[in-house]
């Protein structure tokens, strides 16, 4: 499982997603994630799933890959689908049985959610996957900029957010390293119910914030003796700057948007013009 974690983790190659500015790319990834939360049938979420498949092979990224990172996920998926599925007052009954009621209302706003949290994943797994973790600070920093002339952090932030993207892909890695450690010493992570085996991944955690903590340490030490100060008189390699490629990818998201709002006009119209044919 900790092999499948996509998210913080940066796909080296040359693509034309990976080209475009990271600011660009940061934007236009909460833009998306906006668009997804205004879906309201089926068929929006098809065309954001092409959408992100599109962008997928733009950027040479198998989407076996993007796959993988929703496994981890799939405990979560399940408990927020039964949560929304069956504490959902609706009043259109489907299944009765007992204490369970299960309503049309409930099953609907059960997909519509679990659906959201894939796409969030992916959206924010393909922002990741195709910034490097210095372009991703560079670009968040540059956005927060503004911000600056009311004495707000923004370098420190952007220096903050980057950093824990990149330590998720490598503690995962540790955490599998211990895993393994200690399956060979015969400890059982995966026989048993679910209350069992979470039990199980107690004895992980201490070695983990150990690992953690001296990894922290460890980047605190080479910063301090590169005499790191913030963003103070801080100069740039490579210098952002928008390109026509950037406004390409934001008429491509600004087209998706666009697409959302009129599927959401239109189907329902055409549902409600079916049943009144039928009725």
């Amino acid at each position: 499982m900790m092999k499948n974690i996509t998210m913080g983790q940066y796909y080296p190659v040359d693509s034309w997603v990976h080209r475009l500015d990271p600011r660009t790319k940061i934007l236009l990834t909460v833009a998306m994630i906006i668009a997804v939360f205004m879906v309201r049938t089926l068929v929006g979420y098809a065309l954001v799933l092409g959408f992100v498949y599109l962008v997928s092979r733009l950027a040479k990224i198998p989407f076996q890959m993007l796959r993988k990172g929703i496994k981890p996920l799939r405990f979560i998926l399940i408990l927020t689908f039964l949560l929304n599925l069956f504490f959902n007052s609706g009043t259109t009954l489907l299944i009765e049985w007992g204490f369970i009621k299960i309503t049309m209302e409930g099953l609907s706003q059960a997909v519509h959610y679990s659906l959201r949290l894939v796409f969030l994943v992916l959206g924010t797994s393909l922002m990741t996957l195709t910034t490097s973790p210095i372009a991703l600070s560079d670009g968040i920093e540059m956005l927060l900029s503004p911000l600056k002339k009311l004495h707000f952090p923004a370098h420190e932030l952007a220096m903050m957010m980057s950093i824990a993207l990149r330590f998720i892909p490598t503690l995962m890695e540790e955490a599998d390293k211990i895993m393994k450690a200690q399956m060979a010493r015969g400890a059982d992570f995966e026989s048993g119910n679910l209350l069992a085996r979470a039990r199980a991944m107690v004895p992980l955690l201490v070695p983990l914030f150990v690992s953690a903590f001296r990894r922290a340490g460890d980047l605190a030490m080479a910063m301090e003796s590169r005499c790191y100060h913030g963003g103070e008189n801080r100069t740039r390699l490579r210098v952002l700057k928008i390109t026509k490629n950037d406004w390409y990818a934001a008429a491509g998201v600004a087209a998706l948007v666009a697409l959302i709002v009129l599927e959401g006009i239109a189907v329902p119209a055409l549902l409600a013009a079916v049943k009144g044919l039928l009725a």
